[in-house]
């Protein structure tokens, strides 16, 4: 099918270095440059197959499997069009951003379409914690807006609930963008006092204030460059959105007790778990600024409305946890923990995680080890205070957890804080729970 294409056309087919493919209006390849070949080398030949065949192993179009398809939609739109695909490669599912150019001249019937792919960069980077891992539909509509921001140098407000990876969005977004060879500098302004947050985002003279021995730099000269991500924006306190307004504003600063004006090259990347709009409603946040930093908002979902990507993150997590020990989890294990609604999110499952390896002393953590951990994670008695009037059933469940507990503490090797942040408890609970008789 290719040698009756113009050899021009196959000349400049072959000199782009990232994959490309050419295929007509019912999806069938007509010719593929040798990196597009190349991806798919342990495969059948690419040219005469369609494209859904060869990229995702399915007999129909992706748009019929509840993936947008870029042709569907050049065709509608007579324009160059992009998405987000998982392919099915021989190596594993990985994901691509696909760019999609109608080609001009011809008839109806022999146009054709030049499809672009490229790994998505979001994805390839950071440990087994900071990594974007899925492949449910709200994971992909999520995938897709970052890959489309990234490009960009828009402000993006990404929200969420505690626990659910805003900062690793954050990273992604970072990563994703022409800034990425640059600083990603984070201030969490959760508990910053007034002075405090002024003087870490813009940086302070020498003697600016009592205890400022030295002049210091602030987080946005850091960030020089790069992308300064706001974690938890709402708790900014009012008299401070004012400052932070103006610098997104005008690119502009002074460090405390300077009068020299310095120009910011930052890219503001913020994240809250608040809804910013009640809060504007309240009066307890500026509408400008809240206009300001939500130019292009990115919805993290929780984790109970990803559960698809369950198996998946599980793997990653044990991964980065214990990588000598190649665990995994039995079916009956994955099942108990598709039932929990894990209020606590990503974090939470991690936890939970980390809990049931120290109770697993063999190579697959059963249902048996994801209950204990559980019961040992429901306890929520962390400050020191003993129930009265507690029930046989309380007794006896505070005699497992107690029980747990010094289990584990056998089995650890390392302080006692570790093991406490290994359990999910504090220190304090587990201090008392090994002093707890048998």
């Amino acid at each position: 099918m290719s040698t009756k294409l113009p050899p021009l056309l196959l000349s400049y087919l072959e000199s782009l270095p990232e994959p490309h493919v050419l295929f007509d209006r019912q999806y069938r390849i007509v010719a593929a440059n040798a990196a597009y070949v190349a991806l798919y080398a342990s495969e059948a030949p690419v040219v005469g197959r369609t494209c859904h065949q060869v990229s995702h192993g399915s007999p129909v179009p992706c748009d019929r499997m509840g993936e947008s398809c870029p042709l569907a939609a050049a065709l509608a739109s007579g324009q160059r069009e992009r998405a987000v695909h998982l392919h099915h490669m021989p190596g594993g599912e990985e994901y691509f951003n696909i760019e999609l150019t109608p080609l001009l001249g011809g008839t109806a019937r022999e146009s054709y379409f030049l499809e672009k792919m490229e790994p998505l960069r979001v994805l390839a980077r950071g440990g087994s914690e900071r990594r974007l891992i899925g492949r449910s539909a709200p994971f992909r509509s999520m995938l897709e807006l970052i890959t489309r921001a990234g490009d960009s140098n828009v402000n993006v407000l990404i929200q969420g609930e505690s626990g659910s990876g805003k900062e690793v969005v954050a990273q992604a977004l970072h990563d994703a963008s022409p800034r990425r060879t640059h600083p990603f500098v984070v201030l969490e302004c959760a508990s910053l006092s007034e002075t405090l947050f002024e003087s870490e985002l813009f940086g302070h003279e020498r003697g600016a204030f009592t205890g400022a021995l030295s002049t210091k730099k602030g987080l946005v000269e850091v960030a020089h460059g790069g992308t300064l991500f706001l974690d938890e924006l709402g708790d900014v306190p009012l008299t401070m959105q004012v400052k932070l307004l103006r610098l997104i504003e005008t690119g502009c600063y002074r460090r405390v007790g300077g009068t020299e004006l310095r120009l910011a090259d930052v890219r503001i990347v913020s994240a809250t778990h608040r809804d910013l709009r009640v809060m504007v409603e309240a009066g307890s946040f500026r509408q400008d600024l809240y206009y300001r930093v939500s130019t292009f908002p990115i919805r993290v979902p929780p984790l109970r409305e990803r559960m698809d990507d369950l198996e998946g993150l599980v793997r990653n997590l044990l991964q980065g946890m214990e990588a000598a020990r190649s665990l995994t989890l039995t079916p009956s294990a994955l099942e108990r923990l598709r039932r929990h609604d894990f209020p606590g999110n990503v974090r939470e499952l991690r936890n939970l995680l980390e809990r049931a390896v120290i109770f697993c002393d063999g190579p697959r953590i059963t249902e048996r080890h994801i209950l204990r951990a559980l019961t040992l994670g429901s306890d929520t008695d962390t400050h020191g205070a003993s129930p009265q009037g507690a029930t046989p059933a309380e007794g006896t469940l505070k005699a497992m957890q107690t029980g747990l507990v010094k289990s584990a503490a056998r089995a650890h090797t390392g302080s006692r804080k570790a093991l406490a942040e290994k359990l999910g408890v504090s220190e304090r609970t587990l201090y008392r729970r090994l002093r707890d008789r048998d």
